[in-house]
């Protein structure tokens, strides 16, 4: 059984991304932190992290670039789950019984359509959708409900309310899963993986950037995702963070190997499969 760390209680949207993964034989280790992602998955225990990477409503989460750029694990899949919300309440409650609606503060934006619909629920941020369905059970609070998934309604003996109640349907999280390099060696066979994660930074000079990408596009490596973050203590200047997808594992190597010289830093985050909703 694969020992799993997620952010977030039991019947988060990690635990339902990691369940998705890996199958439900999992043992899942709740954190309450990204960063304790990765003081559970360390290059020394047989471990994986599922880590939220973006959303296609809230974009990306910045900090967790920099948690797998600064950590000794790698990049071994991906995952893209549809997040659908679904308000949830104890046994019995109605919705018009709801004053109070508790959820993470970016489920509650997801869901501003319905929320607006019912004028008498006052939203109130919380630190995880989750956290929220288990405080209402826990204490047993009438009269408030949380935004959540289904999976931590059935975990807390909550009654679903209204489900699908998220305002875009397109509504989807990327999330990646990391661990140590010796996993990752026998996860992933080289010419079955299709996509990578780097990060690298190039001189402070015109054209530097443009240069890499010129690369890519000679070697028709596609470039479906680039995020810039300014590196602490040097003004202007940027870390980049590209993802890249290939279909020639050998044209993906002379790509590499062709754009190192023109990089101050280069690290290859890991190499994967790529999810195909």
């Amino acid at each position: 059984m694969k020992k799993v760390a997620i952010q977030g209680v039991a019947g988060s949207f990690h635990e339902i991304a990691a369940r998705r993964f890996f199958g439900e034989k999992v043992e899942i280790v709740p954190c309450l932190t990204f960063k304790d992602i990765f003081e559970q998955v360390t290059p020394q225990n047989d471990s994986f992290g599922v880590i939220a990477i973006e959303n296609t409503i809230a974009g990306s989460l910045l900090q967790n670039h920099h948690l797998i750029s600064n950590s000794e694990l790698q990049i071994i899949g991906e995952y893209k789950l549809r997040i659908e919300h679904s308000l949830v309440a104890l046994p019995g409650q109605k919705i018009e019984d709801i004053k109070e609606v508790h959820s993470h503060p970016i489920a509650l934006m997801q869901c501003e359509e319905f929320l607006s619909k019912h004028k008498t629920m006052k939203a109130v941020e919380s630190e995880d959708t989750a956290f929220s369905a288990r405080e209402i059970a826990e204490k047993q609070l009438k009269g408030q409900a949380a935004i959540c998934g289904r999976l931590a309604a059935e975990i807390y003996g909550l009654e679903v309310l209204a489900e699908g109640i998220e305002t875009n349907k397109h509504n989807f999280t990327r999330f990646l899963i990391v661990t140590n390099q010796e996993n990752a060696k026998k996860w992933n066979v080289a010419k079955e993986t299709n996509k990578t994660s780097l990060m690298l930074t190039v001189p402070h000079e015109e054209g530097s950037l443009s240069k890499i990408l010129t690369i890519f596009s000679f070697y028709h490596i596609n470039l479906s995702k680039i995020q810039s973050l300014p590196i602490i203590g040097k003004e202007w200047e940027y870390r980049f963070y590209i993802t890249l997808e290939y279909d020639d594992y050998e044209r993906y190597q002379q790509a590499l190997s062709a754009v190192k010289p023109f990089a101050n830093e280069f690290k290859n985050l890991g190499e994967y499969k790529a999810f195909a909703i």
